[in-house]
């Protein structure tokens, strides 16, 4: 066997599913000829973006691969794995490398290198005897603390070199860390002694699976639970004690009681300071519960850092508030959740005339509405898109299911959920998988929805089609106002139709039930389906402020 089969070996006893990848990488060939099957995309980031959303949607316990060809291919790849960089979600990226007589000559573009900064763990291959070795040390760093890219570059001499005797390699077990428990004895104190404590949650509750665990954390002290933009849906958004998600915009309740709180423990966040996440404000005490020691203290002054995996934090948690707390009647948890489906149905009231809206161009909110009617959401997974879809649909889209919902913005690269939606729905086939996109995100990356043709891969892509850069009109008024620079055409139904996507173009809110039915139909037959909206430009967002 050579090099390529020793790594396809590798990845078949590591239990991937699918290569996704773009020729020529010799591990495309290698992983057929054992039954890892090949997902060839359109375009590089895209592939990356189906490793992204397949790693999410296992939670880190198996992870996507992408194969690239040295050179150009993995060169294109390079805005992929920096946004899964910026996510910390975990997968595999294998490009060729030039051969090694080339690695010192410049131009060679030597990806290990390159790709240093933007990944957790990056190495190349100089013989084909420590490719196990290699393969190892990539998985331990995708299993272990925080996720994040890794890379494993192999020249093209590597590859096809002969491998002589046995694979020493055995898969690789997740690894998690538990709190110290005399700093969880302190958090349990402190919890307890609040007056309005508030749970943040970020995306390592959804990694951990610790959604249900930190919802009895929150029945116990009689908390709400926020979530990050990455971490919503770490709790179910319609559970009473859920506040929803926060991106620039979020509910009313979620401002409300962000103000009043006097402690907040966030749990499975790095408090990382974004333009696209909800804001720490100052003045409140708090815990931070982590898995990576560089978090504490980062950006946010820390009153506590727990150290560990988000579940076994909130086991620890749980069992220690049990121990310390006194026996009440419950009006304190009753109350709360009265409260904020107080202040949910005055919001929901507020947004009323958006989400029936008979509006032509068709208002963004009336299609959320109409989507969450159609669908049965205990059985969906959605994303939302860069810009403009990412406000309107994290606030509005009331989750049933915990880690049903894919939200990412410490990068905000255009068209990114696409491949994100696509890889969701290899690691779920059963369920109805939706990206909703802008019409200047399917410019990025539309073509990649003949890969979900080709492939038999049956997501719903939803595009607002308002035919302009709407987010940018604030900024760009002397350039839109002489040369009309922010205006983008286009109907993207017919482009569907030649890519041989079932597709339908709407103008009508009247029509938006017929065309969902259609599109989950078509979906249900293992076939993508294209819903384009003709879409008001729309700058009404949900940003309550505190």
């Amino acid at each position: 066997m050579n090099g390529a089969d020793v790594v396809a070996e590798i990845l078949k006893r590591e239990g991937t599913e699918f290569l996704a990848c773009y020729p020529r990488n010799p591990l495309i060939e290698s992983c057929a000829a054992i039954d890892i099957r090949p997902v060839l995309c359109r375009q590089e980031r895209v592939g990356v973006g189906m490793a992204d959303g397949f790693s999410r949607m296992r939670r880190g316990r198996q992870n996507g691969v992408f194969a690239a060809q040295h050179g150009p291919g993995i060169e294109n790849a390079f805005a992929g794995v920096a946004q899964a960089y910026s996510e910390n979600v975990p997968l595999l990226v294998i490009p060729a490398g030039f051969p090694g007589p080339r690695q010192s000559v410049n131009p060679t573009f030597r990806a290990a290198e390159v790709f240093r900064p933007v990944t957790k763990y990056s190495a190349m291959a100089h013989t084909v005897g420590e490719l196990p070795d290699l393969m190892r040390r990539a998985f331990q760093a995708m299993r272990s603390g925080k996720g994040g890219p890794v890379m494993v570059e192999i020249p093209t001499d590597v590859f096809d070199a002969e491998y002589n005797g046995d694979i020493n390699y055995t898969p690789v077990p997740m690894m998690r860390s538990a709190p110290d428990p005399e700093s969880v004895k302190t958090a349990a104190t402190m919890l307890l002694a609040a007056k309005n404590p508030i749970l943040w949650a970020g995306q390592g509750v959804i990694y951990a699976g610790a959604g249900a665990k930190l919802l009895a954390l929150a029945e116990l002290i009689a908390a709400p639970v926020a979530c990050t933009n990455p971490g919503k849906s770490a709790v179910p958004d319609n559970h009473p004690l859920s506040l929803g998600g926060s991106t620039r915009s979020r509910s009313k309740m979620y401002a409300e009681f962000m103000k009043r709180a006097d402690l907040v423990m966030a749990v499975g966040s790095s408090l990382t300071r974004t333009s696209f996440g909800p804001p720490l404000p100052d003045g409140k005490t708090l815990i931070h519960s982590t898995n990576d020691f560089s978090d504490i203290n980062k950006d946010m002054p820390t009153d506590l850092g727990l150290m560990g995996d988000a579940e076994l934090v909130v086991d620890a948690l749980i069992e220690e508030i049990a121990r310390q707390k006194k026996a009440d009647d419950g009006s304190a948890l009753s109350g709360l959740k009265d409260e904020i489906a107080a202040i949910k149905k005055e919001w929901l009231a507020e947004w009323a005339d958006h989400l029936s809206s008979d509006e032509v161009p068709i208002n963004q909110y009336r299609v959320i509405s109409e989507l969450m009617r159609a669908v049965d959401r205990d059985n969906v997974i959605i994303t939302h898109e860069s810009g403009s879809p990412r406000e309107q649909l994290l606030p509005f889209w009331e989750t049933t299911q915990a880690g049903s919902y894919m939200g990412w913005g410490k990068s905000t690269q255009l068209g990114y959920g696409l491949g994100l939606i696509l890889g969701a729905k290899l690691a779920n086939p059963d369920k109805l998988c939706i990206n909703v996109m802008g019409d200047c995100s399917f410019g990025m990356t539309g073509m990649d929805i003949e890969t979900a043709s080709r492939n038999g891969i049956g997501i719903l892509t939803v595009v607002f089609n308002n035919s302009v850069m709407a987010c940018e009109r604030g900024v760009m008024e002397t350039s839109t106002a002489k040369y009309d620079a922010l205006n983008v055409g286009g109907n993207y139904s017919k482009v569907a139709e030649g890519l041989n996507v079932a597709s339908r173009r709407v103008d009508s809110p009247n029509d938006i039930q017929s065309a969902i039915k259609t599109a989950i139909d078509t979906t249900e037959k293992g076939q993508p389906f294209l819903l384009e909206i003709v879409a008001k430009e729309g700058y009404d967002f949900s940003r309550y402020q505190y």
